[in-house]
């Protein structure tokens, strides 16, 4: 065998274990026991262990040296694994090992804390999480910025200046088209009764199907907070309910497919490899919000569940198809990110990239926080926290150390934009087909421009190569603001 053939093959099993590792933690957040947390951590911890030595085993250095590439994917397979092998090795393998226990623990610690809303009982086990993280960023980083270090696992390429900067650019169209609609004195509807569980998860899967997931490689669960997991052959999604919100359902899944059909729909010829899966999270999440917004949440596509809803649950209050929009669409300034609309979403998102960039440097500490988000989020919202688990400690991220996850939430919004404005000019009918329930003719496009490729191409790469264009945060401004001036009549 060739070097680039022995060191495929030994990627390959370390991908399988990596997959494994995943299906742990889809287990925690599902079905497993309550008492067994202690013991979870002790797995997460060796598992890692594992596949930290095999991701710095020396003789992945000695193939790269030597490995050849038989083509221009072989070429993207060898920078992948050159790109992991460096990084993880300027991580200790004891401290890799110490964050995944300590991870593991404070996932548990921050569930009960947001059940009981007590910050006090998650503070001490984020701060054991923020130090272990600053600590692995200041090995990765050699010398750089600690944040920029750490957005590299999530957006490979972006800097926390770049984003800052684009954020910018979004910041004052979003609060003034904020203003603008809260201020309109159009009456939109709300849905205001209980939905049955049942009905909920029945159309649930009717949208998880129409939207192109794939049973028979995948599975639907219930969770606190919903994500999807796997890639490849195996991947599964969770939702949630709430009996007088069936949209946070709906949305939910909608979103959740959007991640899990990318996964679902890379080449099969990367099975198991480094190019096998999404290329970066803010691409992911392009694609779950193109799938829940411009699709989902659009006028056509919600005339159809508009019926879904009347066969499933009768007259529910909500008299024509353009209410039912209306109200798919309706402006609050809620407390929950994950609930938030389209015109607040991206807000939601800006608070918490500020507050961690904060906390990675150092100039806000783990005891400070809750006091740093409620004021930040009265003076964005106009609203103040209640109860932190309306505030700091709804989202779960922290605790499992994703600081330099949360700004691809909205560089996805602005992808999907850009992708969105492409697709409609390339693809005719789409809205004629979406009114029926069938959503092809864009998640076809969407299939063959971006998620077939994995990580064949790099972030922007992709995203100009599917549009024609650098991306910007102009397509998702212009959407936005002549979707809901047309809702509330601004």
């Amino acid at each position: 065998m060739t070097a680039f053939q022995n060191l495929m093959a030994f990627q390959r099993e370390t991908e399988a274990l990596g997959q494994v590792m995943g299906r742990l933690g889809w287990d925690q957040e599902t079905v497993m026991p309550a008492g067994a947390g202690a013991q979870r951590a002790e797995e997460m911890g060796a598992l890692d262990g594992v596949l930290h030595g095999r991701r710095t085993d020396p003789r992945i250095g000695e193939w790269l040296e030597t490995a050849e590439a038989p083509d221009a994917a072989g070429v993207r397979q060898l920078e992948e694994i050159r790109f992991s092998f460096e990084r993880t090795q300027r991580v200790p393998a004891k401290l890799s090992a110490a964050l995944a226990r300590t991870t593991s623990l404070a996932h548990r610690v921050w569930a009960e804390a947001r059940e009981a809303n007590d910050f006090a009982m998650f503070a001490p086990k984020l701060s054991e999480v923020l130090d272990l993280t600053r600590e692995k960023a200041a090995a990765l980083a050699d010398g750089g910025d600690l944040y920029d270090a750490l957005l590299q696992d999530f957006e490979p390429g972006a800097t926390g200046a770049e984003l800052e900067a684009m954020f910018g650019a979004l910041r004052p169209r979003l609060v003034a088209l904020r203003e603008r609609v809260l201020g309109s004195e159009r009456q939109v509807p709300a849905m205001d009764r209980e939905f049955a569980e049942a009905g909920q998860l029945a159309i649930s899967t009717v949208l998880a199907q129409a939207f192109g997931y794939d049973a028979a490689h995948g599975r639907i669960d219930k969770a606190v907070h919903p994500f999807s997991s796997g890639s490849g052959l195996d991947v599964r999604i969770t939702t949630r309910t709430e009996l007088r919100n069936p949209s946070n359902c709906f949305y939910s899944t909608i979103h959740e497919v959007g991640h899990a059909t990318y996964e679902q729909n890379v080449d099969r010829a990367y099975l198991l490899t480094p190019l096998g899966s999404g290329v970066s999270m803010g691409v992911h999440e392009s694609q779950s919000r193109i799938y829940e917004n411009q699709l989902g949440r659009s006028r056509a596509f919600t005339g159809w569940l508009y019926g879904k809803m009347r066969d499933e649950f009768g007259d529910f209050g909500v008299r024509t198809e353009d209410d039912f929009y209306a109200a798919i669409n309706r402006c609050n300034s809620g407390f929950i990110r994950t609930e938030a609309d389209e015109v607040h979403y991206n807000l939601h998102v800006l608070l918490r990239f500020d507050l961690e960039r904060e906390l990675v440097a150092g100039r806000l500490e783990v005891a400070d926080l809750p006091e740093a988000w409620n004021a930040r989020f009265f003076n964005d919202f106009g609203v103040k926290v209640d109860v932190p688990s309306n505030g700091v400690l709804q989202d779960v991220h922290w605790s499992e150390a994703l600081f330099g996850y949360f700004p691809t939430y909205t560089l996805g919004n602005v992808y999907a934009g850009c992708l969105n404005e492409a697709m409609r000019a390339q693809v005719s009918g789409i809205d004629e087909a979406l009114a029926l329930g069938e959503t092809r003719l864009a998640t076809d496009w969407l299939k063959t421009n971006i998620q077939q490729y994995g990580k064949r191409y790099l972030p922007k790469d992709l995203i100009e190569k599917a549009t024609g264009a650098v991306p910007s945060e102009a397509p998702l401004l212009d959407y936005l603001d002549t979707k809901f001036g047309e809702i509330y009549g601004v």
